[in-house]
């Protein structure tokens, strides 16, 4: 990173006695310039894109590259320091400190009446807890992130809002939310044939919010070896937090796979995926499943799954109306976890502002034997690719959300359960029948409970043949319990797909869900 864009040890030096002038609210003096905003941001990323990209990495001393998680943990910032009360707004700033996985340092900046001036590093600032350090930290550290907070779930109570930490990472909440998935800034051959890349946000400038605020405005800088950047994020606290993304990508070089509002979650096991464990928890999983709503409004259910092997998924579509990484299950006895609760994981759904015009929305499902790692990722690729010195600006909406039931008005897929084909009368299914068994529930399903006679599946497969289907009144969900029995041809991959309908309406959400020989239970 260049000097114009860090606070560099001597400009840390002359800033250094304004650490506890910022944290009380007092403001340095600063000659008059217009009014900071996006278009700021704008310039220093087309700038930066004209340059050569330095990689190199920041030398963090040694006792900090050598923390673990748990003594990383231990470095906590000081809530008496907390930024952006001066002016008497319901949010707070504090800061991550480098060090562990987080060694690229970013720069902080606070606007205030169109100002911007950058937060130095301080060992006051921070907790260190039971970490001794045998020399002084330097004071160029600059900072890992930054998180704002929020009085959320408590008038009284500054609650944890939002987060910025480790490459394009974010993630946010709603009331009475735990963390759970991230959202990123973009994602760069994710799943694609070349490396992946992570660009980072280097440089943040964060709005000084007023007494009667009820959003928040930060600005991010991207910077990465094939593409720079330009974000502002809009965050407005609520039972469904949303934040609005506007942005500007300049690509160095052209860009294999460009993926646009990714969202990064970890499914480990569900009922739709039995495992041989010896943990008692039933189900391990940030979310549950893919929820997309297409251009011509159709809603398509994707439950996920923790693959043998990496798998890539793609919706081909255009202009999406909204797509997202779904906790559906809300069931507290389903995961058993008094600790993690992960009935209380935030749902993220991502709406485009404008039309997004010809493109896919990719899902990408990796292999993984531990809960700690994130190993799924969804993102939208847009069909036209992008080429070295060219610009793409977008804009989208992302919602944490408790329940999806209001996207949609008809009923959903709640359970999916692959089991043994079994005869149904005398009739015995053929060798290498696979069955599925779905859950509908919400909508006007239980309007045709007492006559279930109106209600028929639609069955498709890509591949294959569906060998029957059966129907059967479920009132435990207020809905309908539906059998598919798929033939395989031979080792070929079924895209099963189906929805229930009365006459000629639809009366579900469509369910999909690929199937391959190999992973049959």
């Amino acid at each position: 990173m260049t000097d114009s864009f860090s606070v560099t040890r001597r400009g840390a030096l002359l800033l250094g006695g304004a650490a506890a002038a910022y944290a009380s609210g007092a403001r340095a003096q600063q000659p008059a310039q217009p009014d900071f905003g996006y278009d700021d941001v704008l310039r220093r990323a087309r700038d930066l894109a004209s340059r050569p990209y330095d990689a190199r990495p920041r030398d963090l001393p040694e006792e900090l590259r050598n923390l673990n998680f748990d003594r990383y943990r231990d470095i906590r910032f000081r809530p008496d320091k907390a930024l952006l009360g001066a002016a008497g707004g319901p949010f707070r700033m504090q800061m991550f400190h480098p060090g562990f996985l987080y060694r690229q340092p970013i720069v902080v900046n606070v606007v205030r009446d169109g100002v911007a001036t950058p937060v130095p590093y301080s060992g006051a600032l921070f907790d260190y807890g039971a970490n001794k350090f045998q020399r002084p930290l330097p004071v160029d550290l600059g900072f890992a992130g930054f998180r704002l907070h929020y009085p959320l779930n408590d008038p009284r109570v500054f609650d944890e809002l939002i987060s910025f930490i480790g490459a394009s990472y974010f993630r946010f909440l709603g009331r009475g939310q735990v963390y759970g998935l991230s959202a990123r800034g973009v994602a760069v051959n994710s799943g694609g044939p070349e490396p992946e890349e992570f660009p980072d946000f280097r440089e943040f400038w964060i709005e000084t919010p007023g007494p009667d605020a009820e959003r928040a405005t930060i600005y991010a800088l991207l910077d990465g070896a094939s593409l720079t950047g330009a974000y502002r994020f809009t965050v407005y606290p609520d039972a469904e937090t949303v934040v609005d993304v506007t942005a500007t990508l300049i690509a160095r070089k052209p860009i294999a796979k460009l993926g646009i509002a990714p969202l990064t979650s970890m499914f480990f096991y569900a009922e739709n995926q039995r495992r041989h464990f010896t943990d008692f928890r039933p189900e391990l999983h940030d979310s549950d499943g893919l929820l997309l709503q297409t251009g011509a409004g159709e809603c398509v259910w994707r439950p996920l799954r923790n693959p043998k092997t990496t798998q890539i998924s793609g919706f081909w579509d255009k202009n999406p109306k909204g797509f997202g990484l779904m906790q559906r299950d809300r069931t507290f006895e389903h995961y058993q976890d008094l600790d993690l609760s992960y009935q209380q994981r935030p749902s993220y759904w991502v709406e485009p502002h404008e039309g997004w015009g010809e493109g896919r929305v990719e899902l990408v499902e990796l292999p993984t034997d531990d809960e700690t790692n994130d190993n799924i990722v969804a993102f939208w690729v847009p069909s036209e690719t992008l080429d070295a010195g060219r610009e793409r600006a977008f804009g989208y909406r992302i919602r944490s959300m408790g329940s999806d039931a209001k996207l949609h008005p008809g009923g959903r897929a709640i359970n999916t359960y692959p089991t043994r084909a079994a005869a149904l009368g005398a009739e015995a299914p053929a060798p290498g029948t696979q069955r599925f068994v779905i859950d509908f529930s919400g909508g006007d399903l239980a309007y045709f409970l007492p006559d279930p006679s109106k209600v028929s599946v639609v069955p498709s497969t890509s591949s294959g043949t569906i060998a029957r289907t059966f129907i059967t009144p479920n009132p435990r969900v207020g809905g309908f319990r539906v059998g598919i029995d798929a033939q395989p041809d031979g080792a070929k991959t079924m895209e099963l797909r189906a929805f229930l309908k009365a006459g000629d309406r639809a009366l579900t959400e469509t369910w999909t869900f690929p199937y391959a020989p190999e992973n049959a239970p």
